[in-house]
C-alpha cells in the first residue's frame, strides 16, 4: 500500500439544510491502515498522504475537508495537516462529543435511566474530550466517578465538579449506569467483568477503549460507539460504507454543517475540544436539521433487541433497602 496514492471514491449530492442552503462533496479514499496512521514511525507519511487528500478536494472544487475515521488522530490531531492543506480542515470531533453526549441521554431513557440519580463514569477525564463530557453530564447526575491515569490530576479535576471522586481503578466503573470511555490508551481497558447490568456505555476512544469481549459475554449491557445522524435533503453518498441511507458519521456531518453554514474554516483542530464547541455544533445541527437517528457498536447498528435486553436486565436488578 505504500506507494499507493489517494483515490476518488464518490460524489456526495443531495445534502440540503432546512434553511434552504445546499451542498456537495466528495470522498477520498485514503489507502493506509490504522496501524500505519497510528504507528509513531510513519506520522509523516501519514501527514504527506493526508495533505495528498486535501490538495485532490482542493482540485474537485471542495472548499474544507474532514479528516475521517483514523486520520483525525494522527500526530497532532489535524494541526499539522491544517498547516499544510491548501483548503480549511476540521476533525469533526466537535459533533462527535456533541452526539455521544446526546447519545447517551438517549440511550439512558431507552433504558429507562434516571439520570438526576444515577452514577456517571468518565474513563480518560483528565484528557480534553473526557473533561468536556464530564463538564456538560456531571450536573445532570447524582455522582461521578472520574478514571483516570494520573491520580493527583484527576483528583483535581473532581474537585472543580459537583459530587465527584477520582480513580485510577478501571474496576470503579460497576458503579456506573452511565460510562463514558474517552482514553488514549490506544487498546482496550474496559472489560465485561468492569460494567454494570444495564449499564450505559459510550466508546468515543479510537482506537476502543471497550474490548470486543464485553459485545460477546454482556448483552445485559448497551454499548454505544457513535451516533448514527440523519443527513437533512436527499443526500446520496453514492459509496456504501456501512451506514443506513442518508445518514452518517458525526465527523462527516460537522464537516457538512461548516459548509452548508457558509463556515470554511478549521473548526476543531488538536487534541481539544471545548464545550463552546460542541454547543456550537448542537446549534448547527439544529439550524440545518441533522439529527441523531440511531446508534453504532462494534461496526454494527444497534438493533432495539440489544436496547431491549439491557432494560430488562436493569429492571431486574435487585433493590437493596
Amino acid at each position: 500500500m505504500r506507494p499507493m496514492k489517494p483515490k476518488f471514491v464518490s460524489h456526495i449530492t443531495g445534502i440540503r439544510s432546512k434553511t434552504g442552503a445546499e451542498t456537495e462533496g466528495w470522498f477520498i479514499g485514503l489507502p493506509m491502515t490504522p496501524h500505519m496512521l497510528t504507528d509513531e514511525h510513519r506520522i509523516e507519511a501519514a501527514y504527506d498522504q493526508i495533505t495528498r487528500c486535501a490538495v485532490m478536494a482542493k482540485e474537485l472544487g471542495a472548499d474544507i475537508i474532514g479528516l475521517g475515521a483514523f486520520s483525525s488522530v494522527v500526530g497532532d490531531g489535524g494541526i499539522t495537516i491544517a498547516k499544510r492543506s491548501p483548503i480549511a480542515v476540521t476533525t469533526g470531533n466537535s459533533y462527535t462529543v456533541a452526539t455521544a453526549i446526546e447519545g447517551a441521554m438517549k440511550a439512558c431513557a431507552l433504558l429507562d435511566v434516571n439520570l438526576a440519580s444515577s452514577t456517571l463514569a468518565v474513563v480518560g477525564a483528565t484528557g480534553s474530550i473526557g473533561k468536556t463530557c464530564a463538564r456538560v453530564l456531571a450536573p445532570k447526575v447524582a455522582q461521578t466517578v472520574l478514571v483516570g491515569r494520573d491520580a493527583s490530576k484527576t483528583q483535581e479535576f473532581a474537585g472543580e465538579l459537583k459530587s465527584a471522586r477520582a480513580s485510577t481503578d478501571p474496576a470503579d466503573l460497576r458503579e456506573a449506569d452511565v460510562v463514558i470511555t474517552v482514553s488514549s490508551a490506544g487498546r482496550e481497558i474496559v472489560f465485561p467483568e468492569h460494567l454494570k447490568p444495564g449499564a450505559v456505555v459510550v466508546d468515543v476512544a479510537r482506537p476502543r477503549d471497550v474490548s470486543v469481549r464485553v459485545a460477546n459475554e454482556r448483552p445485559d449491557v448497551l454499548v454505544i460507539e457513535g451516533g448514527v445522524v440523519k443527513v437533512p435533503g436527499d443526500v446520496n453518498f453514492n459509496f456504501n460504507f456501512g451506514f443506513p441511507p442518508k445518514t452518517a458519521y458525526a465527523c462527516m456531518s460537522e464537516t457538512m454543517m461548516l459548509a452548508l453554514e457558509g463556515r470554511p474554516e478549521s473548526f476543531t483542530l488538536g487534541k481539544d475540544v471545548s464545550v463552546e464547541q460542541v454547543e456550537e455544533t448542537w446549534r448547527l445541527a439544529e439550524k440545518h436539521g441533522f439529527e441523531l437517528a440511531g446508534f453504532r457498536s462494534f461496526e454494527r447498528e444497534v438493533g432495539q433487541d440489544a436496547i431491549d435486553r439491557a432494560r430488562r436486565a436493569r429492571n431486574s436488578q435487585p433493590v437493596m433497602v
